[in-house]
């Protein structure tokens, strides 16, 4: 790992108050390392961390993608109600799910317009609202 990965790592986890341990950092490095977002499932983490021979069990891999999500580095974006990815990119924006590659990536936000959405049940208030379009290559 890099002086600048693991200063981005370090700063990253940091920022969140999130202690940085060995596997968080190995993680952490692999998702903001370079400054670039990602949008990664659980199973690509684990491949990437193991072409990078790092030691870390998918399990793990899990449990720290969602303590990420839980201090707000991450959010987690469901598609088809079973597949789960995870962008550290935070600000609001719709994403693009490739159907061929399964991929995930950001769409232009500044292209997207909600107009109306409808009311909120009694009891309850609109926390987020999560745009992902399907493509299909033609």
């Amino acid at each position: 790992m890099s002086d600048i990965a693991t200063q981005r790592s370090t700063n990253w986890l940091a920022g969140a108050g999130l202690r940085p341990t060995r596997q968080r950092m190995t993680l952490a490095s692999l998702l903001v390392g370079d400054g670039q977002d990602r949008h990664v499932t659980a199973e690509s983490l684990f491949a990437a961390a193991s072409n990078a021979d790092e030691k870390v069990s998918l399990a793990t891999v899990y449990n720290t993608l969602r303590a990420f999500c839980d201090a707000g580095l991450m959010r987690e974006i469901t598609v088809d109600g079973s597949k789960s990815y995870f962008d550290t990119n935070m600000t609001d924006h719709p994403h693009f799910y490739w159907e061929d590659t399964a991929k995930l990536t950001d769409a232009p936000a500044d292209q997207l317009e909600i107009c109306n959405l409808p009311d909120a049940p009694e009891g309850a208030e609109i926390a987020s609202v999560d745009v992902v379009i399907r493509l299909r290559r033609t």
